[in-house]
């Protein structure tokens, strides 16, 4: 197997936690986004027709992207520990609080990025400064719910570490580091999880 992927980036940071938290080493090839290399032809016709990283090369020749779909495959494979919940319940309430980040705070976070930051401005056809300053106030909104269930839990899902605290923190790397987004000090439940994960093994290395 092999990984193409990128270092900093988000989605790709997602999968290199889940990586290391399972204690799975797999080659990785670097696709320079920042060069545009994930768009090129030659890579979307032959690893990822959507231009985007991580992908997954199988032994076989085939790939898999998307890093929800990366990480599910790589835990069939690899059971412990149980990242996606151990049971049919635990697995509903991971997630439940996979989709809640991904939909409604992972997508705000990437709107402010689209159509708020200078460094998109040459892929993007059309920045709308509206729509960035619209999903700043999202994001904001959506720091003070984590704060508040933060307020009575250790984790997002079943009192337990899971992929859903994996794509939570780095959603909210990447609204404080690549949008000048960070939630506010006074938040100090959601401060707390944060200061929690960031102590982890796998989420100290940035690679």
């Amino acid at each position: 197997m092999k990984l193409y992927t990128f270092d900093g980036a988000p989605n790709p940071r997602r999968v290199h936690i889940f990586l290391r938290e399972k204690g799975i080493e797999i080659p990785r090839e670097k696709v320079d986004i920042t060069k545009g290399e994930s768009r090129r032809s030659e890579f979307r016709e032959r690893v990822n027709l959507m231009g985007g990283l991580p992908v997954l090369e199988l032994d076989d020749g085939s790939h898999i992207a998307e890093s929800i779909a990366i990480c599910r495959y790589l835990e069939s494979a690899n059971p412990d520990p149980a990242l996606f919940g151990s049971d049919a319940k635990s697995q509903a309430f991971v997630e439940m609080w996979t989709r809640r980040i991904e939909l409604n705070f992972m997508l705000s976070v990437g709107m402010v990025w689209v159509h708020g930051s200078p460094l998109t401005r040459h892929v993007v056809k059309q920045q709308i400064p509206e729509m960035a300053e619209l999903n700043r106030g999202l994001v904001r909104s959506y720091f003070e719910f984590l704060d508040r269930h933060f307020e009575q839990n250790e984790f997002l899902a079943n009192q337990s570490f899971s992929i859903a605290d994996i794509t939570a923190f780095c959603t909210l790397e990447f609204a404080a580091k690549l949008n000048d987004l960070p939630h506010a000090p006074e938040q100090k439940h959601l401060s707390r999880w944060v200061d929690a994960l960031a102590a982890r093994p796998s989420i100290e290395d940035q690679s």
